[in-house]
């Protein structure tokens, strides 16, 4: 019999040691103990491109490429990290994966989404993304020096910090509407996204949703994260 962990949002940044200290004791621990391992979107705060951020997070890089010896990764780009490309995977040794993603267990089938596009209520955000995820701002970003793509990426962070703090908790949480019309194409599947940093465990009359949490640097050790709903592990 197979076992997965799910996780998402670690939001790993270059030099702050211990959230990555935190990830490369649970990537030991706990990820070698089991046949796979899903990431669900934004394992790192900010991505500049493989040619730039690899280096930033070579522990990281490295960690993963051991672990993919005795498990199998699975990685998929969030809001902060949609950048991450073939040269992070052929580092890592992980699968880059598209959402949604349907994973089929010994336990059932379940739907894994980062969350981002769930939440459709906030149409500005929906807005921004549609334009810096699209193929020709990746294209020319990807190709600016490096002093530029930092300054952007920083520039872009502070409005996006502002902006929340106008915005409702209805309108940052994922559309039900949304969720229903995405759950209709999987009549047999439960739901796994996160994105919204409200771990939680949603029972509806058709499926279950669960929302993983985010690795907060005040979670604790990795038995107390999973009390939280830091991840899943599905036999």
């Amino acid at each position: 019999m197979s076992s997965s962990l799910i996780i998402a949002d670690l939001h790993l940044v270059s030099g702050e040691m211990d959230k990555t200290n935190l990830f490369v004791k649970f990537c030991q621990d706990q990820a070698t103990q089991v046949d796979q391992l899903f990431i669900l979107g934004d394992l790192f705060n900010t991505w500049l491109g493989d040619d730039l951020s690899l280096n930033d997070y070579s522990v990281i890089i490295s960690e993963l490429k051991t672990l993919s010896n005795s498990t199998q990764i699975f990685v998929m780009t969030g809001n902060r990290d949609f950048l991450l490309s073939d040269e992070f995977a052929k580092q890592t040794g992980a699968t880059l994966i598209d959402s949604p993603y349907l994973f089929e267990s010994n336990a059932g089938q379940y739907v894994l989404t980062h969350g981002d596009e769930l939440c459709t209520d906030d149409e500005s955000y929906q807005q921004l993304k549609s334009i810096l995820q699209h193929p020709i701002t990746k294209f020319i970003f990807l190709r600016l020096p490096k002093k530029m793509r930092l300054r952007l990426a920083g520039q872009l962070r502070k409005k996006s910090v502002k902006a929340q703090q106008y915005k409702t908790h209805e309108i940052m949480d994922v559309n039900p509407d949304t969720v229903m019309a995405l759950m209709k194409k999987y009549p047999d599947a439960n739901l796994i996204h996160g994105h919204t940093h409200r771990q939680n465990t949603h029972v509806d009359k058709q499926f279950t949703r669960y929302v993983l949490g985010d690795w907060s640097n005040d979670t604790g050790n990795a038995i107390q994260l999973n009390s939280k709903l830091s991840w899943l592990e599905i036999h």
